[in-house]
């Protein structure tokens, strides 16, 4: 294909009526003004598509456009060119045809990143036209850095067996830190860590090798492994940085520190364990640049979302989010507070830790080592003229009982329990040894919910559920179970090939009714049970679960996967 001619965006767009000279002569004054690129300011301004930018040059020069949403890349072909290129030039191999290569350019006027690329794969190119969002989300993906992570594993191996006298520069103590070997493999470990979503980095040390998984989506997946050696100065590395004791190997270590990757804030809280091989260490990421949820956008179903807000409005009383560790409690909580958080309540949290920081209100982290309990924290916040309580986790019952006694004296309070199911957690109150009459009077609402991971759109299909699969369905949906469209994911670059991509979460509730109070408050836990029962019906978390596999967001699997848990 031959070089491409220099096109005037503006004029182009004009000529196909995509844009009137108003609109340019706008557009150019906005460009003058801030430097921004012409096709972004038109954009951003609402003139035009990006989409439509990128047809219109692709058929100004008789080019392919092709949307890399649906596009499945070849790995090995893309690496022909480099990462740093790719980005610089807005550029990616797509596929090959003999001796010619297949390249989308996101700016296909950008005739010096033509020409640079054209040097770089030193191929004939044949141009097609791609849109940059979807190119820099391909980029992110397809460039891991494994190879990269697992050269800087290898280089500081190399560095601790050279200079056994020299750990602090190895470990990133001298002037030049960021050159130091350990300093710039967890660098990477992170940045790739944040590319991938990972909610969690694991380092493990064994026997033989060093194991560093990450947790996307809730399930863990290797992403290297090392040599032993390296254990102890990526731990103490990472003691430095969290304030953490670096002397002390025996015993369990938490702390926490921040970091700024490609322009995110990233809170890491980080856990060490000493095991039989060595400290194994892990690491929580919350991200703290990509904001808090509303209520709006946590795909509650509405029935459900409509009795939490009902609840959490009302001036006084209990709302307990249940479910295991890493089932997003906490990011509900944080939705509602959000939700509640005016300049005419007073809010504050006692929490361990302190996950998401929300302007406008008065977090305090717990310190167990200086006696700064949740009870004592509790009972110091309750002088403090609070509308709205929210306590990290009913630990104990004496935390259980004071956030029950501010509940009924006029403060709502807000507070996660790990429990199983929204039904069993009055009866797990009372085996905490909460009084009856405390948890009757107080105790408004129980919102139950687990994550499942969703279908990745971008390979989704229809297929037959194998039998035990089946039978499951039909447990839920009786006859019915043939009458609906199944689908799973069939793996995709854009998916790490798992088929999921994100999660979404399902959800019960148990709300306090007169009846259930009653029966609570004689003492009457199989008529609790059998009213409680009655009153979920069909909202239960695993049917929420079937809703979803029957809307085409999951798979049968999945949600079988999260339905297991509630039977254990």
């Amino acid at each position: 294909m031959p070089r491409p001619e220099k096109i005037r965006l503006g004029d182009l767009l004009i000529t196909q009526g995509l844009l009137t000279d108003e609109q340019l002569q706008l557009a150019l004054a906005e460009q003058k003004r801030s430097g921004r690129k012409l096709g972004r300011v038109f954009v951003e301004s609402g003139y035009v598509t990006e989409e439509s930018i990128a047809k219109a040059l692709a058929k100004q020069l008789n080019a392919p456009f092709i949307d890399l949403k649906t596009f499945n890349p070849k790995p090995k072909l893309i690496k022909l060119l480099p990462e740093a290129q790719a980005r610089r030039n807005r550029a990616i191999v797509l596929d090959e045809d003999n001796e010619l290569l297949i390249i989308g350019f996101a700016d296909p006027t950008d005739l010096t990143a033509y020409d640079e690329v054209t040097r770089i794969v030193r191929r004939e190119i044949f141009l097609a036209v791609v849109m940059e969002s979807q190119l820099m989300g391909l980029i992110d993906r397809v460039y891991t850095r494994t190879e990269e992570i697992h050269g800087l594993a290898k280089e500081l191996t190399a560095d601790m067996a050279d200079v056994p006298s020299d750990f602090g520069n190895v470990l990133g103590l001298t002037a030049g830190a960021e050159d130091a070997p350990v300093v710039k493999l967890l660098n990477t470990v992170f940045e790739e860590a944040l590319k991938t979503r990972a909610s969690d980095i694991h380092i493990e040390p064994q026997e033989k090798n060093l194991v560093i998984r990450f947790r996307i989506d809730g399930v863990l997946h290797i992403q290297t492994e090392a040599d032993s050696k390296i254990a102890t100065a990526l731990v103490l590395r990472l003691k430095l940085i969290s304030g953490l004791d670096i002397s002390e190997k025996r015993l369990p270590q938490d702390g926490r520190f921040n970091i700024k990757l490609r322009n995110s804030n990233v809170d890491v809280r980080i856990s060490s364990m000493p095991t039989q091989y060595g400290e194994s260490v892990v690491m929580r990421l919350l991200n703290q640049s990509t904001g808090i949820l509303g209520l709006d956008r946590m795909r509650i179903p509405p029935h459900i979302l409509e009795r939490l807000r009902h609840n959490i409005h009302r001036p006084s009383g209990m709302v307990l989010v249940t479910g295991p560790t890493g089932s997003g409690k906490t990011t509900t909580l944080y939705a509602a507070l959000s939700e509640l958080n005016t300049p005419e309540k007073k809010v504050i949290t006692v929490e361990d830790p302190v996950e998401y920081r929300l302007p406008g209100i008065n977090q305090v982290q717990v310190h167990d080592k200086i006696d700064l309990t949740f009870d004592r924290v509790l009972r110091s916040a309750l002088r403090q003229d609070p509308d709205i309580i929210l306590v990290g986790e009913m630990r104990d019952q004496i935390t259980a009982e004071i956030g029950m006694r501010a509940s009924m004296t006029g403060h709502m309070v807000l507070s996660t329990l790990h429990t199983n199911d929204a039904l069993t957690t009055p009866i797990r109150l009372l085996d905490m040894g909460v009084p009856r009459y405390m948890v009757a009077l107080s105790l408004q609402l129980v919102l139950a919910q687990r994550l499942v991971r969703v279908i990745c759109e971008n390979c989704s299909e229809t297929y037959l559920p194998p039998p035990h699969e089946h039978e499951w369905l039909r447990y839920e949906l009786g006859d019915h179970v043939d009458a609906h469209v199944y689908k799973k994911g069939r793996g995709c670059s854009h998916c790490n090939n798992t088929g999921y991509l994100g999660r979404q979460g399902v959800y019960e509730f148990l709300e306090m009714t007169n009846a259930l109070v009653e029966s609570l408050n004689h003492g009457d836990p199989s008529q609790f049970m059998r009213l409680g029962r009655e009153q979920m019906a069909s909202n239960t978390l695993r049917r929420d679960a079937v809703n979803l596999v029957l809307a085409g967001r999951t798979s049968a699997e999945e949600a079988m996967r999260v339905s297991s848990q509630l039977d254990e």
